[in-house]
């Protein structure tokens, strides 16, 4: 549909410390909707659905976090009133506060959002919609590196393992997860404000995949975490090493010194995850990259990492990571079997 006989507007804020990838990825796909498909099959492009353009608060231009130069189409205060916005990922530091250095951008996307535009955001993009105040109470997704930034907003329920969230009054907030779920962000948004058919085409003429299977299986199961106790480092240290042995949680516990009691409660507090837990994702995390760099039956890598019980491995595995560990196999080995070849 086009609005007042005009093509949709489409608003993508930029700031310098923005992912260029995403940012003029974004640019391409709103500006193929109704217009490459016909190109590609006849030589003529066709109408153009959708009007895409860089914003920002520096309209002079600026230096993305990759060395790529934005010039951005018009500032802030110039652009044109638009019926979509768009936040594209940049690159902060996971869970540390933004400060005031996005006051300009809060401000003005409050003020899209109280005009009526649909608010959307990619990866670490969905942290300015919340420091604007728009997550308040719904739920939301970002990059499964960033949940703690978006946590500690309150009211915000991050459903971190969706690659594709639709939230809101009337649905007008739209968040893609991490990496290239910003792809599906944007064929939701064609599809939904210019059709399904001009959605299918676009993917279709970028060879985009649908991402069904939700963030979890590209995920690491372990976020760095500075750990200041030096006698929960030390077991931390002695697990890397040693996660396959059994009963991995005693022996931390033989080198911590300390009663099950103390030592449960002190390593909780230190990493935020029980030491079985953190056993267990030592473990998925390895048995990952067998996965993904060898050819060992499920049975033999359920047993390298620390696992006598192959069925309890791969019910524990789908559980965690989204994928059975065969599919997971056939998912992400396809990179090292081309480069055997």
């Amino acid at each position: 549909m086009l609005l007042a006989d005009r093509p949709i507007n489409v608003a993508i804020l930029a700031v310098p410390e923005v992912t260029a990838s995403a940012l003029f990825g974004m640019l391409d796909l709103f500006a193929s909707a109704g217009r490459d498909w016909s190109f590609l099959l006849s030589g003529v492009a066709g109408e153009q659905r959708m009007r895409p353009y860089v914003v920002a608060a520096e309209p002079a231009g600026f230096t993305a976090a990759n060395g790529v130069w934005v010039r951005p189409d018009r500032g802030l205060a110039e652009a044109p009133v638009p019926d979509i916005v768009c936040v594209p990922d940049f690159f902060v530091v996971p869970g540390e506060p933004l400060g005031d250095r996005f006051n300009s951008e809060v401000a003005w996307l409050r003020a899209c959002h109280s005009g009526g535009a649909t608010m959307a955001s990619a990866c670490s993009g969905a942290v300015l919609l919340a420091e604007a105040g728009l997550l308040a109470g719904c739920e939301a997704t970002i990059h499964w590196a960033y949940v703690a930034s978006l946590a500690r907003y309150p009211g915000v329920r991050v459903r971190a393992e969706r690659s594709l969230v639709v939230t809101g009054a009337g649905g007008r907030i739209v968040m893609g997860g991490g990496g290239t779920s910003w792809q599906d962000m944007a064929l939701y948004l064609i599809a939904r404000h210019v059709g399904l058919t001009e959605a299918r085409q676009v993917a279709r003429t970028y060879m985009l995949d649908w991402h069904d299977y939700g963030q979890l299986p590209f995920a690491s199961l372990l976020v760095a975490k500075q750990v200041d106790d030096a006698v929960i480092a030390q077991c931390q240290e002695w697990a890397a090493m040693n996660y396959s042995v059994a009963a991995p949680v005693a022996a931390m516990m033989h080198i911590a010194g300390l009663p099950e009691r103390s030592f449960v409660r002190r390593f909780s507090k230190a990493t935020g995850m029980s030491p079985l837990e953190y056993v267990h994702r030592l473990r998925l995390e390895e048995a990952k990259q067998m996965l993904e760099t060898g050819d060992e039956p499920v049975e033999a890598v359920a047993a390298e990492v620390g696992y006598q019980d192959a069925s309890f491995f791969g019910r524990l595995f789908r559980r965690r990571v989204g994928l059975t560990p065969a599919h997971y196999r056939r998912r992400f080995s396809s990179l090292r079997r081309a480069l055997e070849k």
